[in-house]
């Protein structure tokens, strides 16, 4: 009998089979080319990458074609993204439906379901303990709605985006509960340690991630004689990734995800896959290696999907995730851009951007390739001040001291601070201080409006603004936090819940004021000031070929302190953007603006000519503007 010819499906998964076999199986051999079930796993990782193929919908198929021709799409201005808790923003799946119209009112077109996957019961670290990662959290609804809800946004213009946690499990996934009774393969599954010999040395150079609730990296339990690694919470096991039985578990799941209409993974907690003795355990060389053949396996079977890598490290360390030396435009899609939203904070505090202007200007590239920024000012975590020792000293700054200064300033401690927020995980013993609080609260509004001071809240207001406005123009994918485009104030009735109370970064996690949101289009108040400025700047932002992330951006030094400065290269001519963080009239001469390329002196983002007096462009207290 004759071979049955292939289906044009089955040419299409051998050609990106082809196109990115350089980029998986080298990884792998790698990472597990030594175990001995090697050439095993070989074969079900690629029967698992043709049988997500063949399930995949196919106008999942048709959206990877084009995606494909448009590879460029998650660069272009139009991206904008909003994040949320689907319980604080809508109650569930099918509320999100009904709020649909208000997510493209603001001109959203990204969208960040955090944690939606099945959660352990009670505290579950905010969802990011997951207990089974094909099932939706039963208070948001079933698999069959969030589907419904990926093809609402799908058909809105709308990618969506969640959260796949890759570091660990929570203790009741069905790995870890096999792995409790003594199944010795799912044992391998996890960091498993049989004395407290091992542990202890690896505790030697582990840092603490949450030393107030969770001190320590190792969690013993006397009823089945095991250490655990649990870097996180003692319910969330780290599972080891020297075991291809994990990764192929991953990646199948990864795929499941993707083949339910998910645009976007973030992939959580990454840096900590790897673990190495001797080390802090984070960013690894294996780290890369594994999220790059785990892009592969996205590009062969799903290629319409992209990746996000959380990754919270040092500048040196985040890069990496966006594909540098080896991996170059291998590896991650999307990387927060933590520095700038710690330099945005610093520089709002200090009223000077120089230190803003050094980190920026000396740690990252111009020009990213096949990858960019997830750029934000707030997220639902905690802000960790970010600044080394030497980058302070490079402004001549103590490094321990301006950390310090920070958390004193946006916990309202230090004199004549503007901000209110709370304090997070204060390590005595390191001296580090995490700050939490919404954007609103830590610009200065919630104590401008509790103290009646009018034009304190204005001045607020425009802080808010400039920050949106700065995510938006930087480079990247603007993510706004639910309610930041709404001037929403601290929730401090998290204190009032058990599960809550012992976490303040549930202060920046309000109920969506829905109330208030109806009044965004007639009322006059800081709620309606920064929704229409944040709708206004994406609207602009749309219409800036020149914003493209594909675009370089370059860090310039205009000797005005409280001036933050940069270009982005368009092939039309550059455009200049400044900031102005202080709340003192900043001149700018016109001829240092001229000499950066620009001529028209005409501000795209308000959409008017600039003038110049005597010489100079003069920029209000919090001013911004994208001039060309």
């Amino acid at each position: 009998m004759a071979k049955a010819s292939p289906s044009a499906d089955d040419e299409i998964f051998e050609l990106r089979l082809d196109r990115s076999a350089p980029d998986l199986w080298p990884m792998l051999e790698a990472l597990y080319g030594n175990h001995p079930g090697y050439a095993e796993f070989e074969r079900a990782l690629l029967k698992a990458l043709r049988q997500a193929w063949s399930e995949r919908p196919a106008d999942l198929k048709r959206l990877d074609l084009r995606r494909d021709l448009e590879p460029d799409w998650f660069q272009r201005p139009d991206m904008a993204g909003y994040v949320f808790y689907i319980d604080r923003f809508a109650g569930n799946l099918r509320g999100v439906l009904d709020r649909l119209d208000y997510l493209t009112d603001l001109g959203i077109s990204y969208v960040h379901l955090m944690p939606c996957l099945k959660p352990r019961p009670g505290d579950s670290d905010g969802g990011y303990s997951v207990m089974d990662y094909r099932q939706i959290n039963p208070a948001y609804g079933t698999m069959a709605d969030f589907e419904e809800v990926a093809a609402a946004l799908r058909a809105g213009g709308i990618s969506l985006c969640v959260d796949l946690v890759l570091n660990h499990t929570a203790k009741e996934h069905a790995w870890a509960k096999k792995a409790a009774k003594g199944d010795a393969a799912y044992q391998d599954y996890y960091l498993m340690f049989d004395t407290p010999d091992l542990p202890e040395e690896y505790e030697r150079t582990l840092v603490e991630v949450f030393p107030d609730n969770a001190p320590g990296n190792f969690t013993h339990y006397p009823d089945f004689g095991k250490w655990v690694w649990t870097t996180f919470n003692e319910h969330q096991w780290d599972l080891n990734w020297t075991n291809p039985q994990v990764f192929l578990e991953i990646v199948q799941i990864m795929l499941f995800l993707a083949n339910r209409g998910v645009d976007v993974l973030r992939l959580d907690a990454v840096a900590f896959m790897w673990k190495r003795m001797g080390t802090r355990c984070q960013s690894e060389p294996e780290v890369h290696m594994l999220l790059q053949a785990l892009r592969a396996c996205s590009r062969i079977a799903a290629p319409a999907v992209i990746h996000l890598e959380e990754a919270i490290v040092a500048p040196a360390e985040m890069l990496p995730y966006l594909g540098r030396g080896q991996h170059d435009g291998k590896e991650g899609n999307l990387a927060y851009h933590n520095s700038l939203m710690v330099q945005f904070w610093s520089a709002l505090a200090t009223r000077d951007t120089r230190l803003m202007c050094h980190v920026l200007g000396s740690h990252f590239p111009e020009v990213l390739r096949n990858a960019t920024y997830a750029t934000y000012i707030r997220c639902h975590d905690d802000i960790g001040w970010a600044v080394t020792d030497e980058d302070a000293a490079a402004l001549s700054l103590n490094g321990a001291a301006h950390r310090a200064f920070l958390s004193d300033f946006y916990d309202g401690s230090f004199p004549g601070s503007f901000a209110r927020g709370a304090l997070f995980q204060e390590n005595p013993a390191t001296g580090d201080k995490r700050i939490s609080g919404s954007f609103a609260a830590l610009a200065g509004l919630e104590k401008a409006l509790a103290e009646g001071d009018v034009a304190g809240a204005e001045q607020a207001v425009q802080r808010m603004l400039m920050g949106h406005a700065l995510i938006a123009s930087f480079g990247g994918i603007p993510l706004i936090y639910m309610g930041d485009e709404l001037a929403l104030l601290n929730d401090h009735s998290y204190r009032d819940r058990p599960d809550h109370a012992h976490d303040s970064r549930w202060i920046h996690r309000p109920q969506m004021d829905w109330a208030l949101a109806e009044t965004r289009h007639e009322g006059t108040g800081p709620a309606s000031q920064v929704f229409w400025g944040t709708r206004h700047i994406l609207q602009r932002r749309r219409a800036v070929p020149g914003l493209h992330a594909g675009n370089g951006t370059r860090i310039l030094h205009s000797h005005l302190d409280g001036l933050f400065a940069f270009a982005r290269l368009a092939p039309t001519g550059p455009i200049l953007c400044l900031f102005n963080f202080t709340e003192q009239w900043q001149h700018l001469p016109e001829g240092w603006a001229r000499a950066q390329g620009i001529t028209r002196m005409h501000d795209l983002l308000s959409d008017h000519p600039v003038l110049t007096h005597d010489g100079a462009i003069a920029l209000p207290p919090y001013a911004r503007v994208w001039l060309v």
